[in-house]
Order: C-alpha cells, then sequence, then structure tokens
C-alpha cells in the first residue's frame, strides 16, 4: 500500500509536464527522517544513558574500560578513577575510558 503511493508520488512525470515540487522534496525529507529515527536519536539515548551511568559510578562498583579491563572501583578523583583489576593490582583510569558493564544494563532495565 505505502509502496504504490510513494511510486505514484514519486512517479517521473510524462515528458513535457513538470514535476511536483513537493515530489522532488519527498525522498530527501524521507531520508532526513530515517536518518533522525535510526541514527540519530538512538546515539542521543546512548549518550544520555553513558552520561546518567558516570554519574552514578561509586567506590566498589565492578567496570569495564573501553580496553577491556575488568575490575573495581577502589578510588574516584576529578577525572580519573583507581580500579583493581586483581588483588593489589591498581591502575588509574581517565573517567571517558569506562564504558557502561552490559550486567549493568540488564539491571537498570528490570
Amino acid at each position: 500500500m505505502i509502496n504504490s503511493i510513494l511510486f505514484v508520488i514519486l512517479m517521473a512525470p510524462a515528458s513535457g509536464a513538470e514535476q511536483n515540487p513537493i515530489a522532488q522534496f519527498l525522498p530527501i525529507v524521507l531520508i532526513i527522517f530515517v536518518f533522525y529515527f535510526f541514527m540519530i536519536r538512538p546515539q542521543i539515548k546512548k549518550n544520555k544513558d553513558q552520561k546518567k551511568y558516570m554519574a552514578s559510578i561509586k567506590v566498589g562498583d565492578k567496570v569495564i574500560t573501553i580496553g577491556g579491563m575488568h575490575g573495581k572501583i577502589t578510588d574516584i578523583d576529578e577525572q580519573t578513577f583507581t580500579i583493581e583489576i586483581s588483588p593489589n593490582v591498581r591502575v588509574k583510569v581517565e573517567k571517558n575510558a569506562i564504558t557502561m558493564d552490559p550486567s549493568t544494563l540488564s539491571e537498570q532495565k528490570k
């Protein structure tokens, strides 16, 4: 149904006839619509969730760095976290190097 309507709207005009101005801009509008709802909006939501997660991190939380190291937060500074990756092995990482833990995501959705 929708395909047939779009086909009629976007159908090339007969020779000598002018094309409908709305039909000229409809593909551009559809592309913008698709980009917004399938690419831009989910990315905005993901960034918002990441900021919310970063604000909620506290000492003792388990985290994963973007490099793939798993550890537990032992200290929080203004721009860095100190994480313990194994007993008596602590690493200082930048705050933006922490990614959302997939197990945290499943807990948030419950």
